[in-house]
Order: C-alpha cells, then sequence, then structure tokens
C-alpha cells in the first residue's frame, strides 16, 4: 500500500480534484445564504432578536464538538497512511458519534425555540433565514455522517485499497468544510448576534 494511497492512481486524484471543485459550488451556495442572512438579519417583525434568543454556552458546546469531530477525521487520515485499517475505521467511527452529539444538541436548539420560545420558520425573515442557513448545514452535518458511515461499512468488506482510499479522504475533505462553515456561522450568526 502506498504512502497516500488515495492519490496512487489517476482516478483517485480525478476524485479529488473532482470533490474540491464541487465544494466550490457548495461555498457558493452557503455564500449566497450567509448573505441573505446578513440582509434579513434584523428583521424581527414581533419575534425575539438574536441577543435575546441564542444561548451560547450550548453552541459554543456545539462548536467544540464539531472541532474536536475535525481532528479526529485528521487521525483517520493519518491512521489510512500508515495502512492501520483498524485505527482509520476507530477514528471514522469516532467522528460519526461526535457529528452525531453535534447534531442532536442543533435538533434540541430547534426544539426549544420552536416550543418554549414559539419562534418557528415563519416568526419573521430573520428567522426564516437563520433556519434555513442552520438547518441547511444540519442536513451536510447528517449527510456527512451517513457518508461515513458506509465508507466503515467499506473498509470492513472489502478493505483499505486504493479503490477505498480516495473515498476515504475526500470524506475527509468534506467533513473539514463543514466544519469551516460551522465556524463562520457560529460567529456570524451567533457571536454577531449576541453583540449587535
Amino acid at each position: 500500500m502506498p504512502h497516500e494511497p488515495e492519490k496512487a492512481t489517476l482516478e483517485g486524484r480525478n476524485k479529488i480534484l473532482a470533490f474540491w471543485l464541487f465544494l466550490g459550488g457548495e461555498a457558493v451556495l452557503f455564500g449566497t445564504l450567509f448573505a441573505t442572512f446578513l440582509t434579513l438579519r434584523n428583521q424581527v417583525a414581533d419575534g425575539p432578536s438574536a441577543a435575546e434568543l441564542f444561548s451560547l454556552p450550548m453552541t459554543a458546546a456545539a462548536t467544540f464538538i464539531l472541532l474536536v469531530s475535525s481532528l479526529t477525521s485528521v487521525f483517520a487520515i493519518q491512521a489510512m497512511h500508515r495502512g492501520d485499517q483498524k485505527k482509520l475505521a476507530t477514528w471514522l467511527a469516532v467522528t460519526v458519534v461526535l457529528g452525531l452529539a453535534f447534531l442532536v444538541l442543533e435538533i434540541y436548539e430547534f426544539y426549544e425555540y420552536v416550543h418554549r420560545d414559539e419562534y418557528g420558520m415563519t416568526t419573521s425573515a430573520f428567522s426564516s433565514a437563520f433556519y434555513t442557513l442552520v438547518g441547511f448545514h444540519g442536513a451536510h452535518v447528517l449527510f456527512g455522517i451517513l457518508w461515513i458511515s458506509l465508507l466503515i461499512g467499506q473498509l470492513f468488506k472489502k478493505g483499505l485499497t486504493v479503490v477505498t482510499a480516495p473515498k476515504v479522504y475526500v470524506s475527509a475533505i468534506y467533513w473539514h468544510f463543514i466544519d469551516v462553515v460551522w465556524v463562520f456561522i457560529f460567529t456570524v450568526v451567533y457571536l454577531l448576534g449576541k453583540v449587535v
């Protein structure tokens, strides 16, 4: 097994390049959602403002969990480069568990807003932009969890090969991407919402 099995074949290198192009499109999509949110963030109608609504300790905990999951995906890629399939699968599983923990906190946050504060998707333009941006990110996290889980299954079935390695590598790139997007969400939506 080569040191970087994800780049051992032309097909593997092409998958990585194509995935970077795909992420460029995703960045544009999230950029549009951020622009919409920033435009509508003060349009609260009769609903609460961000400063009244958001709980930074819970969101900070979710942020910490997601950032740690990014680190565990790095450990998974390092294990792949060493050819250690068992540790690769273990670190990927830890990444999935942390992703699930993040998702549970996000769902709980939405539940609290809707049931405790009666703050739904149609409360205001701000709430629509908020739920769309944060919910769209949550959907990406869920997709990443499912994708990595399927890859763990493939590793057990087919092993670590030049065919499975690029799939694992691009899933790690994807996971880092959604982590970076969350850092922007935490900064622009939550922190900026509390101070401005």
